[in-house]
């Protein structure tokens, strides 16, 4: 027959044990959302490394050769931002000639958002941050290495330019 003092002590035992347990599980907790965290800070330097590439091969091919659907530009930039108006916006690549700005947004692989991204905000902004290219013809184009059909039907009935890698050249879609 237990006596109070061993049922407090076995009572005592169990909630040290209990603390020692929960600690132990927090400990674990801890650890698991550092490795977590570290996934998916590595997933998203992948993803930031891919573009980084396609953002790369597609402006050293366009500096070769600044032609565009047929405009030869003289002039190739990329990664430009600026603010104005409280709206700041960066584009990836911008090709311009005395009468034509071709604005070039790129990714690793495109998708129907970043049409309608193209097409809407960015259009738009350019437009607002620099009003010394209004008179100019303004072209669209999406630069990719894996675009998908739905994608190129999207384009096409937007008018915007789809570029898309070929072994070490691009091809104009």
């Amino acid at each position: 027959m237990l006596t109070k003092e061993d049922l407090a002590n076995a009572i005592l035992d169990l909630k040290t044990s209990q603390k020692e347990s929960d600690e132990r599980y927090d400990k674990r907790q801890i650890e698991a959302d550092k490795r977590l965290d570290k996934i998916a800070k590595l997933v998203g330097n992948i993803s930031n490394n891919q573009g980084d590439i396609a953002e790369e091969f597609f402006y050293n091919s366009l500096s070769c050769n600044p032609m565009l659907n047929g405009i030869k530009y003289d002039i190739t930039d990329k990664n430009i931002t600026r603010k104005r108006f409280g709206i700041e916006d960066e584009f990836d690549m911008v090709l311009i000639n005395g009468k034509d700005v071709a604005i070039i947004e790129t990714k690793y692989k495109a998708h129907s958002k970043d049409i309608i991204k193209l097409v809407t905000k960015k259009l738009e902004n350019f437009k607002i941050l620099y009003p010394e290219y209004k008179d100019y013809a303004h072209h669209l184009a999406l630069a990719s290495f894996h675009i998908n059909d739905d994608v190129k039907k999207e384009a096409k009935s937007n008018n915007i330019i789809l570029l898309q890698r070929k072994g070490d050249i691009i091809e104009t879609l």
